[in-house]
């Protein structure tokens, strides 16, 4: 393959491959798309070896797929139109750490926990938890956020800079070490969420957060999940300094007992958590306790011992793997909306009651405290039936969240599952994006095939030519 015999004449020894076994590594990621071989893998150590494959690659037009664990739910890690995937496991060096500023400069492969590993002994932390141990760089290419969110926000509230391979070869950096600036266009919020299609990461700035004193997590169980939303919006909206705030139905509940041995009462339940100082979580707790009375809590149990906590949340991250590994004979549907805190405990009962009249075995669970909320549903891939059934409710779920002014995806991104919702979501705005997208990549070999369908761009360089 000439390829493949360039890019071993540009690079070093080992960093590039067509080992069948980790072209194999490269075609899939854990969304329920078809996988698809890359024609080569090359593993950078540098920026200049970035720019090396990225000039190699635009001269050549072949299309650039960027690569970092594969914990991906909508396949944007998936080498669609093959070419070059860019995997940055030797990218994994943590440049700079700088407590003074809450700052640190790490490379596209650092891991979020090896990250969490080297702040500690500072007394830091990095927030953003998605739940996989994911590299950062994968991390910003979504707009990650997770269970903290509700805190700290996603991906985008705590990027400061990044270094940026454009396909010209040409480096450039969006931002600086200040935590904020109103001087011209937003650039690193751009490239953020950008799925590797308008440029290749090399080197990524953070805000990091110091670890909280106290921290307190509990279960609150309830006898439907519109009294789990409900609640949620009363907790958010009272004062009380929460940390995390999740949706676990009982379907989950259930899977996460088989799953984890775990004896959680089987009923919609908040996974809730507080932090701060020890006075302020202890008065915290108590308001929390009068608030849920209100709202029909059943039982309420919180747990300061680390190790309980942690077994909450590790039985709430790995919910997605108890179905898979229960039903591996099954594909996995899994939605992804946002909506106003308003609209959550709505949409939330609406949900449920579309996947019982759909007679489709289902879960809900989700980061309540900013209406990010997820449905997994499972269903036969060899049945027809059963899979436009799960189609279906996916729309269903999606348009009802665009109605009410959300968003098909808060953050696992668009890849390939959310194509198809962008122009009625985003309107005319979404030929601004293609425009972006044109004017940095024209040749469309940035992760092609993702966010924009092949009709878009097509639509575009013909408006163009």
């Amino acid at each position: 393959m000439d390829c493949y015999n360039d890019l071993k004449s540009l690079l070093t020894e080992g960093q590039v491959s067509i080992n069948e076994t980790i072209l194999r590594e490269h075609s899939f990621d854990e969304s329920s798309h078809s996988p698809v071989f890359p024609n080569v893998v090359v593993f950078p150590y540098t920026t200049s070896d970035i720019q090396t494959v990225v000039h190699y690659a635009n001269k050549n037009k072949l299309p650039i797929t960027p690569y970092g664990i594969g914990s991906g739910l909508e396949g944007q890690a998936i080498p669609i139109k093959q070419g070059i995937s860019i995997d940055f496991q030797h990218m994994n060096n943590i440049l700079e750490i700088r407590p003074e500023d809450l700052v640190v400069r790490v490379q596209p492969g650092v891991k979020r926990e090896q990250l969490n590993r080297a702040l500690k002994k500072h007394g830091l932390f990095f927030p953003i938890d998605p739940g996989a141990d994911a590299s950062i760089g994968g991390m910003a290419s979504t707009n990650a956020s997770g269970t903290t969110a509700v805190r700290y926000g996603a991906m985008r509230q705590q990027v400061l800079d990044m270094e940026v391979v454009l396909i010209n070869g040409r480096v450039i950096r969006t931002g600086s070490l200040a935590s904020k600036s109103s001087s011209g266009y937003n650039i690193t919020n751009l490239f953020v969420g950008s799925e590797g299609t308008l440029g290749v990461f090399s080197e990524i700035i953070l805000k990091v957060h110091g670890i909280p004193e106290t921290i307190t997590a509990g279960r609150a169980c309830f006898q439907s999940v519109k009294e789990c939303g409900q609640a949620a919006v009363a907790l958010l909206t009272s004062g009380v300094s929460i940390g995390r705030i999740e949706l676990v139905d009982d379907r989950s509940i259930i899977q996460m007992n088989k799953y984890h041995e775990t004896s959680f009462e089987e009923l919609p339940t908040l996974f809730i958590e507080i932090t701060g100082n020890a006075a302020g979580v202890h008065h915290d707790v108590s308001f929390t306790k009068e608030i849920l009375e209100e709202y029909n809590c059943s039982s309420l149990f919180f747990e300061s011992d680390s190790k309980k906590r942690a077994l909450i949340w590790k039985a709430r991250h790995e919910l997605s793997y108890a179905f898979r590994h229960q039903y591996p004979h099954l594909s996995v549907l899994g939605t992804d909306v946002c909506v106003p805190l308003s609209a959550l405990p709505v949409i939330v009962e609406m949900t449920r009651k579309e996947i019982d009249s759909l007679q489709l075995d289902g879960a809900i669970f989700g980061h309540v405290g900013d209406g990010n909320f997820h449905t997994l549903i499972l269903f036969d891939p060899d049945s027809p039936s059963e899979r436009e059934k799960a189609e279906t409710l996916n729309e269903t779920i999606v348009s009802f969240a665009l109605e009410r002014g959300g968003t098909c995806t808060g953050e696992h991104g668009v890849g390939l599952g959310k194509q198809k919702f962008q122009r009625l979501e985003h309107g005319d705005s979404l030929d601004i994006m293609l425009g972006i997208k044109h004017l940095l990549d024209p040749k469309n070999l940035l992760n092609p095939g993702k966010i924009f369908s092949d009709t878009e761009i097509d639509s575009l360089s013909s408006l163009i030519k």
